[in-house]
């Protein structure tokens, strides 16, 4: 192996890179994480290793340090030298200006990691700056036009359970890129057209004739699915109605248009007051329905005809490609025009894709839908792409989630099979947090209770869902997505309301403390580290769409605070260290605070 100290690159790196390699102004403009990241990868490539990551990560001991730069190894490997020696002529670089840095020590351990470990003086500078930040340490990244396609349900059916996945997940997601400074789009694709609408028209059109007030009719719409559904079922003059009615949609017929219309109007009011409930920043304005496209689906089916792309078989329209095959290595058809010469969801999303490539002109669009759907869209970015509706530059993506399960391990449902609707579920968790606000503390007046219920409630479904990692299957259950103990929500803005109540009893608030940080106790350095650690968790989330990152940043932020809390006494303390921790304490609040309103999550000052 060879000492890379000598090496005359190294030398001109010392002279040139590195002279200010470490320095504030660049810390402030990134999360401490990418920071170390540029700097000990602009250190491995004066060394020679260019394109070598520098793996820094956050330490998982105390006694490593605050980070770990695990990327030495993988370029000694390339280079074909020692990695001690490696790490060893990185330091020797960096070494150099360490007074900038805020780095008390680096220590080269095992095969070549490299521990990090930062002076209280720098923790304390850097969260000053953040504590006067009302973005707490969070920079703007460079804006993108992201659409995110969530929730969209089918009109046809009520929201039911298995709808929360994707409208939690992809508000949260939206939330955090608006906050990151990018231009997101909401797209809520909601079905509202197709053969399942000519029963609930048919319907529709018996009660008008019978004179009933088809307003009242459809305040209930569970029950008005459920009727048309049934005489679908069993009267085959009905069924044959239906179907007359679906003909007489897809072709204008006034009458027909004119019945659909209503039932779209009150089922799209019906969803709003369920995203209102779960507090979901859609809006009518986000919503595109299906049949926005209907006008461009023959012309995109003449598109891909145009390109080359579609084959007739068995009279319908496909698409083949190399790509999509099945087990009998054959490609797999995509149909975009059936046999009957009806247009199917491939027709539609294709149309759509276009949309939002083209006119909409977006840099990404991410698809928040069920795993289940992943080779239909694979097969989908596939075709549009090759059609040329979506650029080289323009990234389209699945954003796949899991199933919601019950304690037996099989798909939540209703006792008769049918799938839990999602307005219930809001309006029990809203009860059941009503009963323990209640039991736990029963002086408040029934205002506040209801208030605190609500935002309790609503949280603990919403936190549940975003604390499991997306891509898994997890299980619904009342009692751990309601308890006060644990990685949940009520957890979460029990700590957030307990730091309330240090400044209530202070009879102090937050802004008007003044003193500086002066951090000196283990509990303290650990929490204000923590604390700093924000940007990352946030930035990470976006790094695959996956929220729990943040939720076990937040979670594992309180456990710090509650350690902090019992060992650093605060309104005890002598003044100046007392204001100090005040001041750490309102971090924490706000840091919790923001990162659940990240979620979707609300907070109250008192339960």
């Amino acid at each position: 192996m060879c000492d890379l100290r000598g090496h005359p690159v190294i030398n001109n790196g010392i002279n040139n890179a590195f002279n200010n390699a470490f320095n504030k102004e660049s810390i402030q403009s990134m999360n401490l994480k990418k920071y170390l990241d540029r700097e000990f990868e602009s250190g491995l490539r004066t060394l020679g290793a260019a394109d070598a990551p520098a793996v820094v990560k956050q330490a998982s001991k105390p006694e490593f340090g605050h980070y770990q730069a695990n990327g030495v190894m993988g370029a000694a490997k390339k280079q074909k030298s020692n990695p001690r020696e490696l790490a060893q002529s990185l330091l020797d670089l960096i070494e150099k200006s360490k007074e900038l840095t805020g780095v008390a020590e680096y220590e080269i351990a095992g095969p070549g990691f490299i521990n990090i470990t930062l002076t209280p003086a720098f923790i304390q500078t850097e969260l000053d700056r953040n504590a006067k930040d009302p973005r707490l340490g969070i920079s703007l990244e460079t804006a993108r036009k992201i659409l995110i396609d969530y929730s969209s349900p089918n009109l046809a059916k009520e929201m039911h359970i298995g709808h929360l996945r994707s409208t939690a997940i992809g508000d949260a997601n939206v939330r955090i890129l608006e906050f990151l400074g990018h231009e997101v789009v909401r797209a809520n694709h909601v079905g509202d057209w197709g053969a399942q609408f000519g029963s609930l028209l048919a319907y529709l059109d018996k009660l008008e004739q019978a004179g009933e007030e088809l307003a009242t009719e459809l305040k209930d719409l569970e029950v008005f699915y459920q009727r048309a559904s049934e005489l679908f079922k069993t009267d085959e003059e009905f069924a044959d109605r239906a179907r007359e009615f679906v003909v007489r949609l897809q072709s204008g017929d006034a009458k027909c248009h004119g019945l659909w219309e209503l039932f779209i109007n009150e089922s799209i009011r019906h969803c709003q007051a369920i995203y209102d409930l779960l507090d979901i920043s859609l809006t009518p304005d986000n919503v595109r329905a299906e049949s926005a496209y209907n006008d461009e689906l023959a012309p995109t089916i003449e598109k891909l005809e145009t390109k080359g792309l579609v084959e007739v078989s068995d009279g319908a329209k496909c698409v083949f490609m190399d790509e999509f095959t099945g087990k009998d290595d054959k490609p797999l058809p995509a149909i975009v025009q059936k046999s009957d010469g009806g247009y199917p969801y491939m027709a539609t999303d294709l149309a759509a894709a276009q949309y939002r490539g083209q006119t909409l002109g977006v840099d990404e669009a991410l698809y928040f839908v069920d795993g289940r759907q992943s080779l239909h869209l694979s097969q989908l970015f596939a075709i549009a792409r090759a059609a040329g509706f979506i650029e080289k530059d323009q990234v389209f993506s699945h954003i796949p989630f899991g199933t919601i399960l019950n304690k037996e391990g099989t798909p939540f449902k209703t006792r008769d099979g049918g799938a839990v609707k999602l307005a219930d579920v809001g309006v029990e968790a809203i009860e059941r947090a009503l009963q323990l606000v209640s039991d736990k503390n029963p002086d408040l007046t029934e205002e506040n209770r209801n208030h605190i219920a609500r935002v309790v409630g609503i949280g603990a479904i919403k936190y549940a869902e975003l604390s499991k990692n997306r891509t898994t299957d997890y299980i619904f259950d009342w009692d751990t997505m309601l308890s006060f103990e644990g990685n949940t929500a009520p957890y979460l803005q029990y700590a957030y309301t307990r730091i309330m109540s240090i400044f209530r009893r202070a009879g102090l608030k937050a802004e008007d403390i003044n003193a500086p940080f002066n951090l000196t106790e283990p509990a303290e350095l650990t929490l204000a580290t923590r604390l700093l650690q924000y940007p990352e968790a946030v930035e990470s989330v976006v790094e695959d769409y996956q929220a729990n990152i943040l939720c076990n940043y937040l979670f594992d932020l309180s456990q710090h605070f509650m350690t902090f809390y019992e060992s650093c006494p605060v309104l005890k303390a002598d003044d100046d260290v007392r204001d100090s921790r005040l001041r750490l304490c309102d971090l924490s609040a706000k840091t919790l605070q923001h990162g659940l309103g990240l979620l979707g999550i609300q907070t109250v000052d008192h339960m």
